[in-house]
């Protein structure tokens, strides 16, 4: 017993590692984009270090065309500035958006996981039900701290159940039917005791709670899942 505790440990504490690596990666690569796309977009200076050039060069220039043409260059360089900031901005904030959905969803898919070997461990042990109330009269039924209201043909074939459990018994669709009915076994069909179940768990709802409580052993019958001394008839 001590060495499976220490080796479930162990894998949980990996499978922690394991996930803070992964959000790690993910950062670090998102980063690393970041400071590539950065460092390769133009520089914002650029174009107006080229109408500065281009003024120094052509001093020469002294007609009010040519003038007013270096102008409209010099206001075309800040609006680019100013255009290239406004892009910058967006694509950090995209960035920012794009790590904080990959990391919601490495998260999500890891908690699927574990939500489902959770499911594959409660589906192996059974529901675990500390009392299970039937009440014919008010057709409900209390599992646990949990409150079904039933029809009146749930709520028998889950007190036909309930009284196979209590004599360690097994129905099958056929002897459901019988034991429902009142007529004899032979002349009752199998399909007809499995239509019964298959109401029973669409009544129930809760679809974890129905398929554990009431199994299907294969050529053998129906069963409830639980302790028949917390089954109570009222």
């Amino acid at each position: 017993m001590p060495d499976n505790t220490t080796s479930v440990s162990d894998l949980t504490r990996a499978g922690s590692r394991a996930i803070v690596i992964g959000l790690a990666a993910i950062v670090a690569i998102l980063g690393l984009a970041a400071f590539l796309l950065f460092q390769n977009l133009p520089d914002t200076n650029a174009f107006n270090a080229r109408v500065e050039r281009l003024f120094a060069e052509n001093t020469n220039l002294t007609e009010q065309a040519e003038l007013r043409l270096l102008e409209i260059l010099a206001q075309s360089g800040t609006t680019f500035t100013e255009v290239l900031v406004s892009y910058r901005a967006v694509i950090f904030v995209l960035m920012v958006f794009a790590s904080l959905l990959l990391v919601t969803a490495l998260v999500l898919v890891l908690a699927l996981i574990a939500l489902n070997r959770r499911l594959a461990q409660v589906q192996k042990a059974g529901i675990q039900v500390s009392s299970l109330i039937i009440s014919r009269a008010e057709r409900k039924v209390y599992l646990n701290d949990m409150e079904f209201n039933l029809t009146e043909a749930a709520v028998e074939t889950l007190a036909a159940l309930a009284e196979a459990r209590m004599d360690g018994e097994m129905l099958t669709g056929a002897r459901l039917e019988s034991v429902i009915t009142g007529r004899r076994e032979p002349d009752c069909d199998e399909a007809a005791g499995a239509t019964r179940i298959k109401r029973l768990r669409d009544s129930l709802g809760n679809q974890i709670v129905s398929e554990l409580l009431v199994r299907n052993i294969a050529r053998q019958g129906y069963m409830l899942t639980i302790d028949k001394d917390v089954i109570r008839m009222i």
